[in-house]
C-alpha cells in the first residue's frame, strides 16, 4: 500500500470528467495514476509497454514444418474433372 501513496491519485468523478486528457498524460509521461472511489483505490491507469518491432520478428522460427510439395496441385487432374461434372 506504500506504493499507492507515492503514485498520483485521482477521484473517479474527476477521472470521468477528464478521462481523455489523463490518457494522453499517462501515455506521454509513462507515470501511472491510481483511481479512487470514496478514497479507496479501485483501479490503476498505466501506459501500455511499447514493443519494438524486432521483438516479434522470428518469434515463430522453428515452430513449423513444411511437409510435401508446396507448389504441386492439391488434386490430381482426374479428380478435378470429376468435380466439374
Amino acid at each position: 500500500m506504500v506504493l499507492l501513496t507515492l503514485m498520483r491519485t485521482i477521484g473517479a468523478g474527476e477521472f470521468k470528467q477528464s478521462c481523455l486528457r489523463l490518457l494522453d498524460e499517462v501515455g506521454a509521461s509513462g507515470e501511472p495514476i491510481v483511481i479512487t472511489k470514496r478514497n479507496r483505490p479501485v483501479a490503476q491507469l498505466v501506459p501500455v509497454p511499447l514493443q519494438r518491432a524486432e521483438d516479434w520478428r522470428g518469434s515463430m522460427r522453428e515452430r513449423g514444418a513444411i511437409r510435401g510439395d508446396l507448389v504441386a496441385p492439391a488434386l490430381d487432374p482426374e479428380e478435378w474433372e470429376s468435380l466439374r461434372g
